[in-house]
């Protein structure tokens, strides 16, 4: 009865959300995390191909679960088909495209030359890099975070979060608890070390990416294919093109640091053009970035 549904619903769908994207992912980290290959508090190792499935797996586990469970919870059956079909929109202009595709990477390459040193390490692009990035950007795309996050951080979250506190604040919010979401990953041992400065810089760049993406969301009308094609993008041009052919010294230890100082430059360009409302300029436009007409 649609009485007794609306009864049932969740009073605060974002807390729900939250606990199942934490508790799911980091139930699948936690034996990585204390193996051998991650802190060695208990004395076993895991192979490495157990290592990379298990984080790939908590993608799904985590983000994409909570947000399939929580779309039925709060919008019923067809909350689920909405966000499936948030997979396929891609009816967007084709500069958001050229944008995730295109001038992300290009931010990555400008924010590392513009530090010391950087420049001068360079490597020439290779034959086999060229050949092997559309492998990486698919891999990375399938396993790598966009194809098992995307559903729940800007899918089902973010539309409620800028609904509560604003497109800016939304998406600031959303970018420090996406971090926090990642922080086992630092003593997994398939990250860069768990120290103070990669941490600290690591959750400042998240949120600045987020803002950025907010905006892209905004824009593209909640296509979560977009959102996914910007994941796999950074992502994969990070570790497959600025990482080889910028092996300074400062960037082994800090290897964040491109990401950071090319985002931070996009985040501000785009919070100063839109005056912190990151496109989101209506109710209307609010609406249409979730299908669901926001919240329940």
């Amino acid at each position: 009865m649609p009485g007794a549904y609306a009864a049932a619903r969740p009073r605060h769908p974002l807390l729900f959300f939250f606990l199942i994207a934490f508790a799911g992912a980091w139930l699948l980290e936690l034996p990585v995390v204390l193996s051998r290959t991650g802190t060695g508090l208990l004395p076993y190792t895991l192979p490495r191909v157990v290592v990379v499935l298990a984080i790939a797996a908590a993608t799904f586990t985590g983000p994409m679960l909570s947000a399939f469970v929580m779309a039925r919870a709060t919008e019923g059956r067809e909350g689920p088909k909405r966000l499936l079909l948030r997979y396929v929109q891609w009816r967007v202009k084709l500069r958001w495209y050229l944008f995730v595709l295109l001038v992300i990477p290009a931010s990555e390459v400008l924010g590392a030359i513009m530090l010391p040193g950087v420049l001068g390490s360079y490597q020439p692009v290779t034959l086999g890099l060229v050949l092997g990035y559309p492998l990486a950007f698919v891999s990375t795309f399938v396993l790598g975070g966009p194809l098992g996050e995307e559903p729940g951080w800007r899918g089902f979250a973010l539309p409620r979060l800028q609904a509560a506190c604003g497109p800016l604040g939304g998406g600031a919010l959303l970018g420090v608890l996406w971090a926090f979401w990642h922080f086992p990953l630092f003593w997994s041992g398939v990250w860069t070390p768990p120290t103070v400065p990669n941490i600290v810089m690591f959750t400042v760049m998240i949120t600045l990416l987020t803002i950025v993406m907010t905006w892209v969301f905004n824009n593209a009308e909640g296509s979560l294919l977009i959102t996914m094609l910007m994941h796999a993008s950074f992502n994969t041009f990070a570790n497959k093109v600025v990482a080889p052919l910028f092996p300074a010294p400062l960037l082994n230890d800090y290897g964040l640091l491109p990401e950071l100082v090319g985002f931070g430059a996009v985040a501000v360009i785009v919070v100063a053009a839109t005056r912190g409302r990151l496109s989101l300029h209506d109710e209307r436009r609010s609406q249409k970035s979730d299908p669901a007409a926001l919240p329940r």
